[in-house]
């Protein structure tokens, strides 16, 4: 839902970067290793020392090259599979980097093991996500459907990990992360559910032999 409303708006907002970067002659690929470490740097730099507020800011400023990248190879027309798979891949690294440092905090001087296990619960589910449709689209299937896609997961543990930062009550997180593993767990079944529906229909389709 997010990609769908929010992101022309943000391509409107960063095109201006975008096409600055292009004509000093910045590859996207750099910007998006770029953005990775920046995203990692806040996660595992920040997070780990109870700097939440801080870490989420450093985090949301990078989390944007993700868009930035997008715009400049379609500046440059580049659209192919490197470029496609490099971003997937660092989206991956970055999004663990943040349940991992919220992991690391909370077991650790932020002393709240239900946090930290949560979190936890929250990378493993959130990796089956991005792999159920990854598979699914190596397999020439499709699996765009889910109520906890990659933005809507990062914007609301963004946000509450932030407000936490702040000091608003360590459970809002609790609670945030919960509802995370349980919406995360309902896409998983989703996506498993509709790529079976399309293997089956192919397969049904199938001429005998």
């Amino acid at each position: 839902m997010l990609n769908k409303y929010a992101r022309g708006l943000f391509a409107a907002i960063f095109r201006p970067i975008a096409l600055f970067l292009v004509r000093r002659g910045v590859s996207p690929d750099t910007v998006t290793i770029v953005g990775t470490l920046g995203v990692m740097a806040g996660a595992l730099g920040f997070y780990p020392l109870g700097q939440l507020f801080w870490g989420t800011v450093l985090i949301t400023v990078f989390v944007f090259s993700d868009i930035v990248d997008g715009l400049m190879a379609r500046q440059l027309n580049r659209k192919g599979p490197w470029g496609a798979f490099l971003d997937s891949f660092l989206d991956r690294v970055g999004d663990s980097s943040v349940f991992v440092g919220i992991v690391i905090w909370f077991f650790t001087g932020g002393a709240n093991p239900a946090i930290a296990v949560s979190a936890l619960i929250c990378l493993v589910l959130s990796s089956l996500v991005s792999y159920s449709k990854a598979r699914a689209e190596g397999l020439g299937l499709t699996a765009n459907v889910g109520i906890a896609e990659r933005s809507e997961r990062l914007v609301v543990v963004l946000v509450a990990t932030g407000l936490v930062g702040l000091g608003i009550p360590d459970w809002v997180l609790l609670a945030v992360l919960l509802l995370l593993a349980v919406a995360s767990l309902v896409t998983v079944f989703q996506r498993v559910f509709t790529i079976r529906r399309q293997a089956f229909e192919i397969a049904d389709a199938e001429p005998p032999r």
